[in-house]
């Protein structure tokens, strides 16, 4: 049960018109050079993932972040609380999927980020993790005591760098990756379009099979940047199964990373 819920828990994981295409080196010195997230303007950060669920039905899950920056010192300091996890999935599907990430859920969670973005950390991850579990054992007196034991179980599981990674992953994402995701492509896989003061970068990457004669899967991945903060506003990566001998693509996975800067 155990495996089978850190499984499920760790699934969480064209052109416009008008755009003017940029080489990858332009884009890539353009887009590294500028960093300055909003200050103290509240932010909202909808993380959202869509699948195929075993009656081929779409399940469809949503992290919701209130987010905030401030200066700490020559860098800045990033608050975030996960409000609220949404799912439209049945309440035994949703309670596998939540288990460890719903200890976080009110919990303020402060980054540490460096002048030019180049790094984002996670502040004292140990204290964080004792008050989510400790607010979790407290709601779990009485009936749902062994629910929550049962999450205790998952997390202490999880090696600290796992811990690490599902607290932090969603906000590591805002700051864009561009050199990675750049350097990494070929003329072919990664294209660059600027318009209106967004970047909008496009890879596809080629079919992988996980083991002889299993399908393909094909992943598509868009970034959209503000240029004028250096944030990432806007991501969306889908997976394909793709048909042996055609172009014949069926969609399985879908994850939007949304940011929403309120004026």
């Amino acid at each position: 049960m155990i495996a089978a819920g850190l499984v499920s828990a760790l699934w969480l994981l064209a052109s416009p018109t008008g755009a003017t295409p940029q080489s990858g080196a332009e884009s890539m010195t353009a887009a590294s050079k500028h960093f300055a997230p909003p200050l103290d303007r509240p932010m909202v950060y909808r993380v959202t993932t869509r699948r195929i669920g075993r009656d081929n039905s779409i399940l469809s899950f949503s992290l919701v972040y209130a987010l905030e920056w401030r200066r700490a010192g020559r860098g800045y300091q990033l608050g975030a609380t996960l409000e609220r996890i949404e799912s439209d999935a049945g309440p035994q599907v949703t309670r596998a999927l939540t288990a460890v990430l719903q200890p976080l859920v009110g919990e303020e969670m402060t980054y540490l980020v460096a002048a030019d973005g180049s790094s984002v950390d996670l502040a004292d991850a140990d204290r964080l993790w004792e008050r989510a579990l400790a607010r979790t054992a407290d709601a779990g007196a009485g009936a749902g005591q062994g629910e929550a034991k049962r999450i205790a179980t998952m997390i202490a599981a999880l090696p600290a760098a796992e811990r690490d990674r599902l607290a932090s992953a969603d906000i590591r994402a805002l700051v864009a990756p561009v050199d990675a995701i750049l350097s990494a492509g070929t003329a072919a896989s990664v294209s660059v379009t600027q318009q209106d003061g967004l970047r909008r970068i496009a890879k596809v990457e080629p079919p992988v099979s996980s083991a002889q004669g299993a399908p393909a899967v094909q992943t598509d991945m868009i970034w959209t940047i503000d240029t004028a903060n250096g944030l990432v506003v806007h991501e969306q990566k889908q997976s394909w199964i793709v048909e042996p001998g055609s172009d014949a693509r069926t969609l399985i996975e879908e994850r939007v990373r949304a940011l929403d800067i309120t004026e």
